[in-house]
């Protein structure tokens, strides 16, 4: 089933001319939000500027092929019935069974660097015995690192920004393992470059070395199926291909959007999953002064792109000479880069991931994705200058993906792939409106949601949280604290229900 044989996608304009709350973006957080609000009878209005729901997560089809775009896994992995977990308690919050997401998990994965190698899986008993086996002086300073973040609330909204690098030396003595630590949760979710705040560090760190990686049979669409299920059941109203073209403000509040239908809706809060930049560039008015009083700043672009080659492959990985490695996180320097390059792509960092070597294989082709840092400045500049340059700079991706490839799967060839597909920082501003095609939002997240306009809330990315599951709790979360528990204003009230509101996730 996809997007377009249910009931919900054929709405372009919205019913009525009021609502409770209206949700900017059909993304993870988006959606989340919506239902969360309409659970408790709140009239909802969701806009989406296109004409699928899933935003930086969602798939495309080309012929009979249907492809994932976006993170290359579900992070926060949890079995059934596991407590606490962060997909046990979006789950509990959204009353979705945890069967409808029909989860598998990731055999194991490696990080790859040129003195050294670490292979991590769902078991963290495989990363402990590696570290133990590699850098044995190091297993007391892990274990200890290990220790506080368990104590740590990464989800406070009070945290101060910390550097991560600096928090953990204190833990990890040899920069190699830092740098290899580091390596999978830079690329799956730091906005800024070569380090990350702490809160951020905590977060991807349970979500990939405490929690692991899965994969929904059927890919991301079926997560996405069942959140526009459920918005029907709950009775979200959703209109696409109908944006905001502007939030509409009287004395620094919100009271309406004009849509890009020509359409004015009036509601006190708006939750926005565009991004923080993107949400404050539509607002009609010049905002002078935070919610503080002190001057405002607007909030950066972030400098953090890529390029995302897709192949399809007549034979799977595993008779391509990999069987057991789900994504490998690969840096051919010491020191791993985690910047915008001065080139157009990096040569020297990729992501590839395998999907075929999750523990359910439900693909009747191979499927292969390589992941490279980009630099978007450059690669929007040649598309204006030249479509044929900007075409061959795609196919030299192309082939620098084969290259990456070929230690992996060592009977790759040409002639086994049937299908390739290269996206560039272009491609994902033009699909998700994200200024400079950035994955990771601006480096100045807004913890609590608030932004120097009333009633406008951020949810999804800026707001703090990463990934499929991240950006859904970020939804609910901002969703029970302004929608569901307290007024939009930030009042000493308020303050004392932030961590009551977490909490209750």
């Amino acid at each position: 089933m996809n997007q377009q044989g249910l009931g919900i996608s054929r709405h372009f304009d919205p019913v009525e001319s009021s609502y409770d709350a209206i949700i900017i973006g059909a993304g993870m957080s988006g959606m989340a939000a919506s239902i969360r609000l309409a659970m408790f009878d709140k009239k909802v209005l969701l806009l989406e500027k296109h004409t699928i729901s899933g935003g930086l997560n969602s798939y495309y089809k080309r012929g009979k092929r249907e492809f994932d775009v976006g993170l290359h896994a579900l992070t926060n992995f949890a079995e059934r019935g596991q407590r606490r977990r962060p997909l046990t308690k979006l789950l509990k919050q959204l009353r979705i069974p945890y069967d409808a997401f029909e989860l598998c998990e990731q055999k194991k994965s490696l990080i790859s660097f040129p003195e050294m190698s670490l292979e991590f899986s769902n078991d963290l008993e495989l990363l402990l015995s590696e570290i133990e086996s590699k850098f044995p002086s190091q297993k007391k300073g892990f274990l200890d690192l290990l220790a506080f973040i368990e104590t740590y609330d990464e989800v406070s909204l009070d945290n101060p920004y910390l550097a991560a690098k600096e928090k953990v030396r204190e833990f990890i003595t040899e920069e190699l393992l830092l740098e290899m630590i580091f390596c999978p949760l830079l690329i799956y979710g730091s906005a800024w470059e070569d380090d990350m705040d702490f809160s951020q560090f905590v977060i991807m760190f349970k979500s990939i070395f405490l929690e692991g990686f899965g994969r929904s049979r059927g890919g991301v669409r079926t997560i996405v199926n069942q959140l526009i299920n459920k918005m029907e059941e709950v009775g979200v109203e959703v209109c696409f291909r109908n944006g905001v073209q502007e939030i509409v403000t009287k004395n620094s509040k919100a009271v309406a959007v004009k849509t890009t239908r020509g359409q004015l809706i009036s509601s006190p809060l708006i939750l926005s999953c565009a991004g923080y930049p993107e949400t404050m560039a539509i607002v009609d008015s010049k905002i002078s002064e935070d919610g503080s009083g002190k001057r405002y700043t607007p909030p950066r672009t972030g400098r953090m792109s890529f390029t995302e080659t897709i192949l399809m492959t007549e034979d799977g990985a595993e008779k391509l000479g990999c069987s057991d490695h789900t994504i490998i996180f690969e840096s051919k320097r010491s020191k791993y880069q985690y910047r915008r390059p001065e080139t157009l792509f990096d040569k020297k960092s990729a992501v590839i991931c395998l999907p075929n070597n999750f523990l359910v294989n439900d693909y009747d082709e191979g499927v292969l994705r390589v992941t490279m840092m980009a630099n978007y400045d450059l690669w929007n500049e040649l598309k204006n200058q030249s479509k044929d340059g900007y075409k061959e700079k795609k196919q030299e991706v192309l082939e620098e993906s084969i290259q990456l490839l070929k230690p992996y799967l060592p009977h790759l060839n040409k002639e086994l792939i049937t299908f390739s597909d290269v996206f560039t920082p272009t491609t994902v501003e033009r699909y998700t409106g994200h200024f400079g095609g950035c994955v990771y939002g601006t480096p100045d997240k807004s913890r609590d949601g608030l932004t120097p306009i009333e009633g406008v809330i951020l949810i999804g990315t800026d707001q703090g949280f990463l990934g499929i599951i991240g950006s859904m709790l970020s939804g609910i979360s901002m969703a029970n604290l302004y929608g569901l528990m307290a007024p939009v204003s930030k009042t000493p009230q308020q303050d004392q229900q932030k961590s009551s509101s977490m909490e209750s996730l």
